[in-house]
């Protein structure tokens, strides 16, 4: 048999459609056999067991001792508890309801201020569904502490910064980067002689500062971000729905997509199960330690923060010290990607060429446009120059020995867009059990968070020393000496740099021949 019809044989036994999904996975380029699949039935069972239990409502956060909930969001007749349904229908409806008046409020932009999954999934679902043409409003966002970034965003809405509607999202309501982005948020409106409270809008846990902080000032409204939701997996609660139902996105839609993924990935029939399917090859290709990266490359532009949101997800939820009997694992996959056929003159090169290290997710899409697409060729379109850039690029990786995996949608939709985040967020969980860690806790963020605040709680002590000794200079081992931080050196240096580097927080720096002899004074 030639190469080509042995190829031809295994694509046909390597891929499936879900046509319920518009959707198709295709595992034929990864270098599998029936031995394998057989010895992950069993791993695979107890994945599908977990996955069960999750869903009816079993601890799985173990530390902070909260059931984990995503999947209702899109079938509420699954939550545990009449209340939750209640909760998840009625928040579902007031989001409907709050778009319809407020789209006609006079609203032309909202300023979405969040971080981490309270950012990534908005921004992925305004960027692959909105339309200049369609939408209600523009939407902006605060997803940083960075004080330049939020002047370049302030600088755009400005103008219209009185037509601008702020939702800030932080389910504990005490995020340092969300609370500062308030912080400059309220001042902007108050430079322009505008009440905030008229603007702004709260997605928070009820009875979080953030939630009683909205209260006390009268906020337009506040939305509800349950403990059972994790703002990696949140898109499909307020934190997605309210931003996009206010743009004009349908959904309902991206609801239904994410509610038909989940029903097909309960399948306990690997051959019938894409997000099983995915996840059985992410053990293959990394040998269930995590060994090759993850590159994620769709082939369209709307779906180009796809890779940054799979991220968050994926990393922050897979990569963990321990397993789920404290043992010392360091499991993870790292992902990293960009769009085709842009990484044609990107990082295919090294894909090809380079170290073996990776296994592509493609991401091919159908339908072109909305519409005729002229010809730039003879019968060919700039459409059919961008499909024939994924299949050369695919076989151009395989003939090298880079495995990878096609999955096809037929179009960004709403609906899609849905059937893609349930599939990787049912994906992530099945594959977390296969290697025995906890997907839905985040220890090193929190780890972290306590680093930072350390590193703050040191510059306020070099702050009121050198106040203190205002005009007078002293080195960093003086300064170290003084607020009794000895061995913090870096730390202080660091400090003193980044202080002096911003003229309106008072401190000079006198640089000597070593940067590590300079002296700092407050002036």
């Amino acid at each position: 048999m030639s190469a080509n019809n042995q190829l031809w044989e295994k694509f046909k036994k390597g891929y499936t459609e879900f046509s319920e999904l518009g959707l198709s996975i295709d595992l034929s380029r990864m270098n599998y056999d029936d031995a394998f699949l057989l010895e992950m039935e069993g791993p695979l069972k107890n994945a599908f067991d977990a996955m069960d239990r999750l869903e009816k409502g079993e601890i799985a956060n173990v530390d902070e001792k909260r059931m984990v909930g995503h999947y209702w969001l899109r079938n509420s007749s699954l939550s545990p508890t009449e209340e939750i349904r209640e909760d998840i229908e009625n928040t579902r409806e007031s989001i409907k309801k709050f778009a319809k008046q407020l789209n006609g409020n006079g609203f032309k932009n909202i300023l979405i201020i969040g971080i981490g999954g309270s950012a990534l999934g908005p921004q992925f679902v305004a960027d692959a569904l909105g339309h200049p043409k369609d939408d209600k409003v523009k939407v902006f966002f605060f997803d940083n502490t960075d004080p330049d970034g939020m002047d370049l965003v302030m600088s755009r809405l400005e103008p219209e910064l009185s037509q601008t509607m702020c939702i800030v999202i932080s389910k504990s309501g005490s995020t340092m980067e969300t609370r500062n982005g308030l912080i400059e948020a309220e001042t902007a409106y108050r430079r322009a002689r505008l009440n905030f409270a008229q603007h702004a809008v709260a997605i928070t846990g009820r009875g979080s500062e953030l939630d009683e902080y909205a209260k006390h000032k009268n906020w337009i409204d506040r939305f509800p971000m349950w403990d059972w939701v994790g703002g990696r997996t949140s898109v499909t609660s307020a934190v997605g729905l309210l931003p996009a139902a206010l743009q004009g996105i349908d959904i309902e839609g991206l609801l239904s997509g994410a509610r038909e993924c989940d029903k097909v990935t309960r399948s306990r029939n690997l051959g019938n199960n894409p997000a099983a399917q995915l996840a059985v090859m992410w053990y293959f290709a990394g040998g269930g330690r995590g060994a090759k990266d993850m590159v994620i490359i769709p082939y369209k532009d709307r779906l180009s923060l796809f890779s940054r949101y799979l991220q968050q997800l994926i990393m922050e939820s897979l990569g963990k010290e321990k397993d789920l009997e404290g043992n010392i694992v360091n499991q993870g996959i790292s992902v990293y990607g960009n769009k085709g056929s842009t990484d044609q003159h990107a990082y295919i090169q090294q894909l090809r060429d380079g170290l073996n290290n990776f296994f592509v997710t493609f991401v091919e899409v159908l339908k072109d446009r909305e519409g005729h697409s002229v010809e730039v060729e003879d019968k060919i379109t700039s459409g059919d120059y961008l499909e024939g850039f994924f299949l050369g690029t695919r076989d151009a990786l395989y003939e090298n020995g880079r495995q990878s995996i096609t999955l096809t949608i037929n179009d960004v939709s709403s609906f899609t867009v849905g059937v893609l985040i349930a599939l990787f967020e049912r994906a992530v969980g099945l594959y977390a059990s296969l290697i025995n860690v906890n997907a839905y806790n985040q220890p090193g963020v929190e780890a972290g968070k306590k680093a930072a605040e350390k590193k703050l709680q040191i510059q306020r002590k070099v702050i009121n020393f050198l106040r203190q000794e205002s005009g007078r200079e002293y080195g960093l081992d003086a300064i170290c000496e003084a607020i009794e931080e000895r061995g913090a050196q870096e730390t202080v240096y660091k400090i003193c740099r980044h202080l002096a580097a911003n003229p309106y927080r008072g401190i000079e720096m006198t640089p000597k021949d070593s940067p590590f002899d300079s002296l700092f004074k407050a002036l």
